[in-house]
């Protein structure tokens, strides 16, 4: 059997489209529009040279593992310690082969869509304590057989899960997805693309951006009990993000600055499941108010050093591609 596989990449146009199986929710399954495959060519003789086998065992590794690459081929494929950026970790190895005899032809993508939903969300859910937060920091996704391996009679779905970006791109985790909150915030000093009126992944602040993520507050403590409404959260946060924002700044007036703060809310869904952190965001509005206006340099105090979270703020991990 060749060490050689295909990776599905996420495409998450509508920005937060998530994968979801918990309790009587059932959502649906972040739609993988394209495949980018990863090659590991077989030496003469079926001799790998050592890159080859170590993606080949990468290919290959149990539940739990952890693993990274270059973006966008993959042809440095490794598995490394969870506690060491990463952009995928296996959630389950699940055999299709009761569906898909040796005789039968491998699956088109639309097909591969609808395996991956079906037998790695419950994994995928299992793995994090039967909770999937389906606008949450996390995705589910799937290592599929090459058509070389199919044809081999390799039948197992190697389902994972990784951090997509708004704009489908991957964007590292630090640390075992089992033991995260799973509340989808950024590091602060994140800055998301404008594509249009489109929010896309992190992108230089010195670029044009939508938002500039000045830290993250918990909403959990002021609901401790009920799901708060849309309305109830928005104050808080604001509330909350109001001493984040100003010792992110030190103080700046963001309004002589034309810009305005964009604390974010959480879905039942989300609730439901124990996310309860929150971004506090900066941003602009366009002249007519009809949209968000892009926005260019960071609104970081100068004496404020990059790698430290606001006061008040929480932080996830250090993560760096892509929500």
């Amino acid at each position: 059997m060749s060490g050689r596989g295909d990776w599905f990449r996420s495409n998450d146009s509508t920005a937060k489209t998530r994968l979801m199986m918990v309790g009587a929710f059932v959502g649906a399954l972040l739609l993988l529009a394209t495949s980018m495959a990863f090659s590991w060519p077989v030496g003469v003789g079926g001799d790998l040279t050592p890159a080859e086998e170590e993606r080949a065992r990468a290919f290959d590794a149990p539940t739990g593992s952890c693993l990274d690459w270059t973006p966008p081929d993959g042809a440095d494929l490794r598995q490394v310690d969870c506690a060491r950026p990463h952009l995928f970790e296996v959630t389950s190895n699940v055999d299709i082969s009761a569906e898909h005899p040796p005789d039968a032809p491998p699956p088109d993508l639309a097909r591969w869509q609808e395996i991956a939903l079906a037998k790695c969300a419950p994994g995928a859910t299992t793995y994090l304590g039967g909770k999937l937060d389906p606008f949450g920091k996390y995705t589910v996704n799937a290592l599929k057989p090459s058509d070389a391996q199919w044809r081999d009679g390799d039948r197992k779905l190697r389902c994972g899960l990784q951090r997509a970006g708004m704009s489908g791109n991957l964007l590292p985790s630090t640390g075992s997805a089992a033991n995260q909150d799973q509340s989808n915030v950024h590091e602060p000093g994140t800055c998301l693309a404008l594509d249009g009126q489109n929010i896309g992944g992190p992108i230089d602040c010195d670029k044009a951006h939508a938002f500039e993520i000045v830290g993250s507050v918990d909403l959990g403590p002021a609901f401790p009990n009920e799901f708060p409404d849309e309305v109830a959260q928005t104050e808080k946060a604001i509330e909350l993000c109001a001493p984040v924002t100003a010792a992110y700044t030190g103080g700046a007036d963001l309004a002589a600055k034309g810009l305005t703060p964009y604390p974010d809310t959480l879905r039942p869904e989300s609730w439901e499941v124990g996310s309860r952190k929150v971004d506090c965001k900066v941003g602009a509005k366009l002249s007519d108010g009809s949209g968000l206006a892009p926005v260019r340099g960071s609104v970081r105090a100068a004496q404020t050093p990059s790698s430290t979270a606001p006061p008040s703020s929480t932080a996830p991990p250090p993560s760096s591609p892509g929500g």
